[in-house]
């Protein structure tokens, strides 16, 4: 099924392999094994290195029958958790922690010894709270207004995600603007945006908003949409980056749903944050979901699939045993969506 006819249809079904994940090995396996399973989108890093690797695993599930989904690329218009990633000098590490950091950390970005590993972070912020004498950082990782315009010309995406959050419209001007200058024609942009205030909103930034504000939020951006001529894809980030936490995280994304539905713009809406094998069961008939986007859950259902062809030096869709595990959990997590 082509990519609008699954928003049509509510059975639309996208992959978020990490606006700050850069590990290409799991990208170009991740890519290459969802997109054999039929998810309609992928969303990366915009990253060259990583579109490349992205490229090369849809490649694959088309030379094996599948439909070529859309590559999307993840922007942001300030400061956002899913651009950042931990860092610390592990040099000031006392020699007998017993490292909680490693043990939170769903990317396995941090081993038993060193630092982060920057690749395979995807800034979940885990690692933040669990580290005892708070050693931790977050960086964040934004491309300059100069940088977008050429970048989009050289990659080419499908679609573009732009995060956003509350109270940053003007930001969100100057991004659509550099969205502009690329001329690159996309099929949708996904604006991304939850119940979080942006650095500097009225009146309590620390407050979340309630589903009418972020209805307003959304209508402004609606009418710069309009007026540049994207066809707007509304993602509903229920709980950023928590769909591997536990099954209670799917209730955020359904719940913000329910009450954005009757106050949203025009547009397909989209759950995403928190989603996970849960979150279908929990989705009321006729609830009005274009579809689904999984993150954290889909790569953690492969991340030890993954560990186990790279301990034997090959990719995982080149190893056959563990290749048949890997469609089987993904047919068995993403299947009800694409026929319900």
């Amino acid at each position: 099924m082509n990519p609008e006819a699954a928003l049509r249809q509510g059975r639309w079904v996208k992959l978020i392999c990490g606006a700050s994940n850069q590990d290409l090995a799991a990208i170009e396996d991740l890519c290459a094994l969802y997109a054999e399973a039929g998810v309609h989108c992928i969303d990366i890093a915009a990253d060259r290195a990583v579109a490349a690797a992205a490229r090369r695993g849809m490649a694959w599930a088309e030379a094996r029958g599948a439909q070529r989904p859309w590559l999307m690329l993840s922007l942001s218009d300030g400061n956002d958790p899913h651009f950042r990633k931990a860092q610390f000098d592990p040099e000031h590490c006392p020699s007998d922690c017993p490292r909680p950091c490693q043990r939170v950390c769903p990317a396995e970005a941090i081993g038993s010894k060193g630092g982060v590993v920057t690749e395979r972070c995807y800034g979940c912020g885990r690692c933040l709270p669990a580290c005892p004498l708070g050693l931790i950082a977050e960086q964040q990782q934004l491309l300059s207004a100069e940088e977008v315009p050429a970048l989009l010309q050289e990659i080419r995406p499908d679609a573009v995600e732009l995060h956003t959050q509350a109270g940053r419209q003007e930001a969100f001007r100057r991004r659509l603007a550099q969205l502009e200058a690329s001329g690159i024609p996309l099929k949708r942009l996904a604006v991304s945006c939850g119940l979080e205030r942006g650095a500097g909103a009225q009146p309590t930034p620390a407050a979340a908003l309630t589903a009418r504000e972020l209805a307003q939020e959304l209508w402004q951006r609606f009418a710069e949409l309009r007026r540049a001529g994207f066809r707007p894809l509304w993602q509903l980030d229920g709980r950023p980056m928590s769909g591997d936490v536990g099954s209670g995280t799917a209730r955020s994304a359904v719940k913000l749903l329910q009450e954005l539905r009757p106050w949203a713009p025009p547009g397909p809406l989209q759950l995403a944050g928190g989603t996970n094998a849960h979150t279908l069961a929990l989705l009321p008939a006729n609830s009005g979901a274009a579809g689904v986007a999984f993150g954290g859950m889909a790569r953690s259902l492969l991340q030890p699939l993954l560990q186990q062809a790279e301990a034997t030096g090959r990719p995982l869709r080149d190893c056959p045993d563990l290749r048949e595990q890997a469609q089987e959990r993904i047919q068995s997590f993403i299947g009800p969506w694409l026929t319900r």
